[in-house]
């Protein structure tokens, strides 16, 4: 049976020491602060988490980790994603012994596939594993778009049960919206377009900036659920110059920034990713503020 992914679920980062390695005791305590703030879903090793630069057993050893501290309290939704089908495919049936109830799989980047090619490219994975799958259409990062038509079939693969989408165009989420069936769970892949996409028949979000908020992204999600519309719009813009300063550079670099001005990280990257620019950290910095979360948590 699939998971009931809907609500809001986090794309976790991968928190790292100085020394460049993964930090274990960190990600375990933002782990358990999603937990205590309620989120319903979480999506380790997706691009927030910097999986390209994640060597085979750090990513095997991240999944582990959430699904230990996630202790099958809320679903784990692994980040599957790649441009090369075959290797990608076993890496689904790989992952499928570490104890995640579903996997997120991002469209192939710079092959740039036909509609056929991604069409075939999603079923490889799917008829890989028995675990629930989930597509990821981000054109702004892979140079392909995964078409509303291109969706329908997808959809019509029984394992295949949603789509996380980010185009950044309503009309192409209106028009995914209308060539899938009710029980295809469709997600927005981009904070801000939680609330319009939610409004047309979205069930929730893969939300970045739920690693800072993830009670609040919640209720936001929660709210469209219950058709609370109005109390939603507030919170929508209440949170959205919060949104927007995550995505002032390219993310995952300003989550990362901002969960160190929460305490709750050390801000370390790997290149190609480097620091904020100073003007654009103040810009963070100052909407933090504003939602009260500067050193809202603690490293200990």
């Amino acid at each position: 049976m699939s998971p009931d992914i809907r609500g809001c679920g986090t794309a976790l980062v991968t928190p790292f020491r100085r020394d460049g390695t993964v930090d274990d005791a960190s990600l375990r305590r933002l782990v358990q602060f999603q937990l205590r703030e309620g989120i319903d879903f979480l999506v380790p090793c997706g691009t927030t988490g910097e999986t390209p630069t994640l060597e085979h057993g750090e990513y095997t050893g991240i999944i582990r980790l959430v699904v230990e501290e996630a202790a099958r309290k809320v679903p784990v939704i692994a980040g599957v994603g790649g441009n090369n089908t075959h290797t990608i495919a076993a890496l689904a049936q790989e992952v499928s012994g570490l104890g995640v109830q579903g996997i997120l799989s991002v469209a192939p980047y710079y092959n740039k596939p036909t509609q056929e090619g991604l069409y075939q490219h999603f079923k490889t994975i799917a008829e890989a594993t028995s675990l629930p799958v989930i597509v990821y259409n981000v054109p702004g990062r892979t140079s392909s778009n995964i078409e509303p038509a291109t969706v329908a079939r997808l959809a019509k693969i029984p394992n295949i049960i949603g789509i996380k989408e980010a185009s950044g165009s309503i009309t192409q989420q209106m028009e995914v919206l209308a060539a899938v069936g009710p029980e295809f769970r469709v997600l927005s892949g981009d904070d801000a377009f939680t609330f319009p996409l939610m409004a047309l028949g979205g069930v929730g979000v893969i939300s970045v900036v739920s690693n800072e908020i993830p009670g609040l992204m919640t209720k936001l999600a929660h709210l469209m659920l219950e058709g609370k519309i109005d109390e939603a719009r507030k919170l929508h813009f209440r949170l959205l110059p919060l949104v927007q300063a995550n995505f002032i550079e390219t993310n995952p670099i300003p989550v990362k920034a901002a969960l160190a001005m929460m305490g709750m990280i050390e801000e370390i990257y790997r290149l190609p990713l480097v620091p904020m620019k100073p003007e654009n950290r103040a810009k963070l910095e100052k909407a933090l503020a504003a939602q009260g979360l500067l050193h809202a948590q603690k490293v200990s």
